[in-house]
């Protein structure tokens, strides 16, 4: 159930992604699920500096709540996810190193925390990449089968049990992404 700490963990999870580079003060977005009702960051709400006004509540169920307009445009592609996979958060960011590598494709961990929490992270390349519903199916797609993913050009979406995993699986894979620039960088 919703209550003030899960609305303290949104908080503090948008401050540590702008804090880690993983967003501008406006980028990204943050949900979670408690049976059929989202929590959701709003639309252009700072990501850097949220307050619990900043978090809607919609239905997941329906296509129609008024709500949806107040929550972030990711806001289908949230919806997506939760309808098509077990997860019950979910993390978007826009993470420097893995949007870059995502322009090459998929994003193979050589860091032992990378490769055993993420092994590796596909790339998906919707014609409009930005709370499009081709979006919305390649990622839910994609995540059936994967912990994170990356959107071409765009950002990740991660899934995790608890808000906690999938913002660490956002950190890792920047991180991830950051050691495979540069060794490629040193390669060449």
């Amino acid at each position: 159930m919703f209550d003030s700490v899960t609305a303290r963990e949104i908080v503090d999870i948008g401050r540590d992604m702008f804090l880690r580079g993983l967003v501008s003060s406006h980028g990204g977005n943050i949900s979670v699920r408690f049976g059929s009702t989202v929590y959701i960051t709003g639309k252009g709400s700072m990501t850097s500096r949220l307050s619990t006004a900043d978090i809607v509540e919609v239905d997941l169920r329906r296509d129609d709540d008024p709500d949806i307009l107040n929550a972030s445009s990711e806001y289908i592609v949230h919806r997506a996810i939760y309808l098509n996979t077990g997860a019950l958060a979910v993390v978007h960011a826009h993470p420097p190193y893995a949007t870059l590598l995502s322009l090459s494709g998929e994003i193979v961990p050589v860091d032992s925390e990378g490769s055993y929490h993420l092994r590796r992270v596909p790339v998906v390349a919707p014609q409009n990449p930005i709370a499009s519903a081709e979006a919305a199916h390649l990622v839910s797609e994609t995540l059936k089968d994967n912990r994170a993913v990356m959107v071409r050009a765009h950002g990740s979406f991660a899934r995790g049990s608890t808000l906690e995993e999938a913002y660490m699986l956002t950190s890792a894979l920047e991180s991830s992404a950051f050691y495979v620039y540069h060794l490629e960088t040193k390669r060449r």
